[in-house]
């Protein structure tokens, strides 16, 4: 079931759902849903021209009448500038010194709508947004006022926005060059409740007068009976089907992984309201939904999750592939004889007339970097903000805990060291790189040792040595010693990265010796290599791991098969 067969006008279908190079997915948790009442974004900024760096912007003052040049996020293109404020807060990443957290995630949106003369690009909204906003709802209303008043450039987008209260999922998309500005539309999830997007607009009905849970443009819907995309009635209108109708592309290669992070941190059980009404239902009933081949049944927005939620659980979330489920891309030929669960752009391609697909999952091998960023309240606002950042391929690669209030970035994931063109020995992006292209060779041998050291480092900080460290400058906050406090969460926050990526060169080299070509070598329980009797530098021990079940049966039936076998 994973190469599914394509008709012609399906397979145009998918390419035009929004699936591109820089394909996004985003998890968020509320706060009565997290195991710490934290409220948490995770995000994979995934695109194949985007470097895995930490931005750092620190707070300023502004005389009247500055401006504020904007450019473009993907492109690096200038696009204009804009006014700027007296005061700006700190940002670090994508979360800002008040605990406000953007994540986005993009869906394309009608051709018509695009605006090529507007200023604020969706990049642009986060950043700038982040450093305006005091709240989530606040962060809401500053991207519609930017927008609206400078021109919305992008594509449909999908933002993740919370702070240390709320969290929010807000749908927009450009009005065209004739009509500057946005639709929109934005929905407070339930306490308790979590939501997931992926480059599909995921906002269909909703309540018309209810501000303290949804927010939306005033013309949101006019505006969609003018353009001949709505005719019914206001309360059965819905975002989704108005300004990114859901088709196959829509619904497997990007709701998708919505349903398996529901899947996964659901249990199989998906727990929503319906009329009012608390239902529960198997995440299998919505099997046919990921598949693409049933588009009627409307997966829920918000889910209630089978048990509270940790950092870490959000983290392995991001490292999916559909293990377990019908989509898992470890099960065919595609996988390989090491059970490799990617697939090499493009995501299609034809054969004997007929066009197939391939799944795209939420680790994706094209991430620039990626976090789970936590806003925990119950913390001092100076000690709250904590992103765990992480780049290149979350499968293989680890998140490093960075206090929002550090004075300044780990040297690994300082802007401008390295980029794209231009390799850097120090910068974890091209660490985590080398590790993921080494692992893509034998994955299902070598992405095991990969992930037990993620495990150890990711538990050992989420679980012991962050809780620890928090409870530690929390108190020199409250007895009013906050520059100390700031000074030990640099020096945390830049000595964790630095050290972990240290041991990420050390795991580099051991993958080479390891698994050099194609041998699994043996090693003590004190990690050191098994060796001859005679000779320190000769192993001991080495074994070889067959290919997958799948991939032999495959190659045995093949018509080079009969040249194969042994006679």
């Amino acid at each position: 079931m994973k190469v599914q067969s394509l008709c012609l006008a399906a397979l145009a279908a998918l390419l035009l759902a929004g699936v591109r190079g820089e394909a996004c997915s985003n998890v968020i948790i509320t706060k009565g849903a997290s195991a710490d009442g934290s409220c948490m974004v995770s995000y994979a900024a995934d695109s194949h021209v985007l470097f895995g760096e930490l931005y750092f912007t620190p707070a300023g003052k502004f005389r009247n009448g500055s401006r504020l040049n904007i450019i473009e996020w993907d492109t690096y293109k200038p696009l204009g500038e804009i006014h700027q404020i007296p005061r700006t807060f700190k940002t670090v990443g994508n979360m800002n010194e008040k605990q406000v957290i953007i994540g986005e995630t993009t869906w394309g949106g009608r051709e018509e709508q695009a605006d090529s003369t507007g200023i604020m690009d969706y990049g642009s909204l986060i950043y700038v947004t982040l450093q305006r906003a005091a709240t989530a709802r606040a962060a809401i209303d500053t991207i519609v006022s930017l927008a609206n008043r400078y021109g919305y450039p992008s594509e449909g987008e999908s933002f993740s926005i919370a702070d240390a209260n709320e969290a929010w999922v807000m749908d927009l998309v450009g009005k065209g060059p004739d009509n500057k500005g946005i639709v929109w539309v934005a929905r407070r999830i339930p306490d308790g409740y979590i939501c997931a997007h992926a480059n599909q607009a995921r906002i269909t009905r909703f309540p018309l007068n209810d501000p303290e849970n949804c927010l939306y443009a005033p013309d949101v819907i006019s505006f969609a009976r003018e353009q001949g995309w709505f005719s019914g009635a206001d309360e059965d209108f819905s975002f989704r089907d108005a300004y990114n109708p859901l088709d196959f592309g829509g619904a497997r290669a990007c709701d998708a992984r919505a349903w398996s992070a529901f899947n996964i941190l659901c249990d199989g059980v998906f727990v929503y309201e319906e009329n009012g009404v608390e239902v529960s239902r198997p995440a299998s009933d919505w099997t046919e939904y990921a598949l693409g081949h049933d588009l009627n049944g409307e997966m829920p927005l918000f889910v209630k999750p089978s048990r509270k939620i940790t950092a870490k659980d959000v983290a392995d979330v991001m490292r999916d592939h559909f293990e377990g489920t019908p989509l898992d891309m470890t099960q065919d030929i595609g996988a390989g004889g090491n059970a490799l669960p990617y697939r090499w752009r493009p995501m299609h391609f034809s054969w004997n007339g007929k066009e197939y697909a391939n799944e795209r999952a939420i680790a994706t091998q094209q991430t620039g970097f990626w976090f789970v960023a936590q806003a925990r309240g119950w913390l001092p606002e100076e000690v709250g903000a904590l992103v765990w950042f992480g780049t290149d391929d979350a499968a293989t690669s680890y998140l490093t805990p960075i206090y929002v209030s550090t004075k300044s970035v780990p040297e690994c994931l300082r802007v401008g060291n390295g980029d794209m063109l231009h390799y850097s020995p120090t910068s974890q992006f091209w660490i985590c790189n080398r590790i993921a292209q080494a692992c893509y060779k034998m994955y299902n041998v070598m992405a095991p040792t990969v992930r037990c050291a993620v495990d150890s480092f990711e538990q050992e900080q989420m679980f012991s040595a962050v809780p620890s460290f928090d409870e530690k400058v929390a108190k020199l906050v409250s007895r009013g010693r906050l520059r100390k406090a700031r000074k030990l969460m640099t020096k945390y926050t830049v000595e964790t990265a630095q050290k972990q990526f240290a041991s990420w060169v050390e795991l580099e080299e051991l993958l080479l010796v390891k698994y050099l070509d194609g041998n699994v070598k043996a090693q003590n329980e004190d990690g050191s290599f098994v060796c001859s009797e005679y000779h320190s530098g000769t192993p001991k021990g080495i074994k070889n791991i067959p290919y997958v079940e799948a991939w032999r049966k495959a190659v045995a039936e093949s018509e080079h098969g009969k040249v194969l076998e042994v006679r």
